[in-house]
């Protein structure tokens, strides 16, 4: 079992930074990649960043690389997504998710939603024009 806990949205002008963090607490976590995706009402969820625990591989959506780096705290399980250059259409739902991953997989593994079995509450992003 993983737990997920997001804090950090809130209401941004567009070109404007934030920062989501993910708290992260269970007995597998030394063995889950974590994965961010967001979600806009009416549209499917969306992958936007993962990092592996170990932290050797990044992995991020087109739409947010350059803008938006995925890190981690292994000390204080704490996983980090530092949105910068934000715009309009970067609106949405936030999730935290956790995928295990007990070895590498192909890259299309961490990108993919349904390998994500624990999920965060989820934090609002709103960047206005």
């Amino acid at each position: 079992q993983v737990q997920l806990v997001e804090s950090g949205g809130g209401l941004v002008q567009a070109g404007g930074s934030l920062r989501l963090s993910c708290a992260a607490s269970g007995r597998t976590l030394s063995s889950s990649a974590l994965g961010w995706f967001r979600q806009v009402p009416g549209k499917e969820r969306e992958f936007v960043a993962c990092i592996r625990w170990s932290g050797e591989n990044t992995y991020y959506a087109d739409s947010v690389k350059g803008r938006f780096t995925i890190s981690r705290d292994n000390a204080k399980n704490t996983v980090y997504l530092q949105m910068n250059s934000l715009k309009p259409e970067d609106t949405a739902v936030y999730y935290c998710a956790a995928a295990l991953d007990l070895y590498r997989h192909s890259d299309s593994y961490y990108y993919g939603e349904r390998n994500y079995h624990y999920w965060g509450q989820g934090t609002q992003v709103t960047v206005s024009s």
